[in-house]
């Protein structure tokens, strides 16, 4: 196999981004995907006139760029907002409305925040008291705990920071990087010196009511799989064939390593694979950049989808789900309300609903039988919601290590990544858990990396 002028391996969001932005810029270039599928942790299974997302359900609206993707896809006309807003807060084992006027649970209007039952009287007087603490971000990176900890105190941290802003990631409040998963808490920190000031002032700002903070296709996430996959050129893509190393080539660029014992040349290469997938196939070529790669951990995750006859659940479920702090002893982490988040999801007089176990919280969760799986989910679903009788469908969806944990000292570790790509002209990285971790984030890297492996292909290359 002769190669092109740009190799991606990988071909989750990162990698399929990186191939159309090359595609538009008219850039040969092959796609190695080890799995049968493409897509990575997108996936929709339609079955039973349930629309069921296995893994990321929704595109986040306060970062764009895959919503500006859809619309060059052509399927932005398919983008809803969610149907209902409003989480709740497990607490005490009973569930609780979080403040509407709030962000992550931190408030940004005072009336809904002094009546909610959320939080204790104690907790509710320590969170209104950050509006009058001076901004002293410490020098350094600290943990979503920390910073929490620090600005609302201890109860914030154990029902705002580990189920919410930790909890998204599933990873531990303890460890993950303020620095770099919320970025804009701590420069608003810094501006207005508190952030409930600062979310105040941006309210103020704000014409209208705020957008819905999610949207997702119609059909579930696949959608935006399969529009990327028929907008790449015929053949440039290759399912279930693995890399298993990369080594320098020279003026030629780089020899990769195929699991069937060949070989392809690309003049740039973009790996985007997870860091704990990266770090083996570059160890070969730079070991300190492998180790790099290495010391981002990460974490596996199961989702369980479970349906019920809507007349079986005692609860309204007006709202888009509950979370879960791990106080409260339960097996799930949180429950998406899918049929009351999205439209058209789950038949006419059905409900679907979705737990999420394991992560930090409970690495052995992947582990367990699917009927083990199924019978705590449905255990705490009965538990919070009233629910009588079985479900009459259940999925359940493994994903080992998916989700790669952004913690302290995140970003000073990608500095020394970025100062180790810089010295292999032609070579990046792409993927969750490097430079971002949702969905948008993916995209967004994603083409930026195509754009410099493009400009890293001589011109003759590219017109030969």
């Amino acid at each position: 196999m002769s190669g092109a002028p740009v190799v991606i391996v990988g071909g989750g969001m990162s990698g399929l981004a990186a191939a159309y932005e090359l595609t538009r810029r008219q850039v040969p270039f092959l796609l190695f995907e080890a799995a049968p599928a493409l897509g990575g942790v997108v996936k929709t299974e339609r079955v039973d006139g349930y629309v069921i997302d296995a893994g990321p359900d929704a595109l986040l609206t306060q970062k764009p760029a895959a919503i500006n993707l859809c619309g060059e896809l052509g399927i932005g006309h398919r983008l809803r907002p969610q149907a209902r807003r409003g989480t709740f807060l497990v607490r005490g084992a009973r569930l609780h409305a979080m403040p509407e006027a709030s962000v992550f649970g931190i408030p940004t209007d005072w009336a809904p925040f002094a009546t909610t039952r959320a939080f204790s009287l104690r907790g509710k007087l320590r969170m209104a008291a950050e509006y009058l603490l001076p901004g002293r971000p410490p020098a350094g990176d600290e943990s979503i705990a920390s910073f929490i900890g620090r600005r609302f105190g201890r109860e914030a941290v154990e029902y705002l920071a580990d189920p919410l802003l930790a909890g998204i990631h599933g990873g531990d409040a303890e460890r993950l990087s303020m620095q770099a998963l919320f970025p804009r808490f701590l420069e608003m920190e810094r501006r207005h010196g508190s952030l409930i000031r600062g979310f105040r002032a941006a309210a103020r700002l704000r014409t209208g009511a705020p957008p819905a903070p999610f949207v997702a296709p119609l059909g579930g996430l696949r959608e935006l799989v399969d529009a990327l996959v028929a907008a790449l050129p015929a053949g440039s893509v290759r399912t279930g064939v693995r890399v298993t190393g990369i080594d320098a080539a020279g003026r030629d660029g780089y020899r990769l390593r195929l699991d069937d014992g060949r070989t392809v040349m690309g003049e740039a290469v973009i790996l985007a694979t997870p860091p704990r997938v990266t770090a083996p196939m570059v160890r070969g070529l730079d070991p300190t950049l492998a180790g790099a790669c290495a010391r981002i951990p990460s974490v596996s995750v199961v989702t369980a989808a479970l349906a019920y006859p809507a007349s079986a659940v005692r609860h309204r479920l007006d709202g888009t789900g509950v979370v879960v702090p791990r106080s409260e002893g339960l097996s799930i982490n949180a429950l998406t309300w899918v049929s009351s988040k999205w439209e058209g999801r789950a038949p006419d007089g059905r409900v679907l609903l979705r737990a999420y176990l394991g992560g930090a919280r409970d690495p052995g969760a992947i582990d367990l039988a699917t009927d083990a799986i199924v019978a705590s989910a449905h255990r705490d679903v009965v538990r919070l919601l009233g629910v009588t009788g079985d479900p009459v469908l259940t999925r359940v969806y493994r994903w080992p290590h998916a989700n790669a944990q952004q913690e302290v000292g995140h970003v000073p570790l990608m500095a020394q990544i970025e100062d180790r790509l810089a010295i292999h002209a032609g070579l990046f990285v792409s993927a969750a858990g490097f430079r971002g971790s949702g969905i948008a984030d993916c995209v967004a890297d994603g083409r930026r990396q195509a754009i410099a492996a493009a400009e890293a292909v001589p011109s003759q290359r590219l017109t030969a």
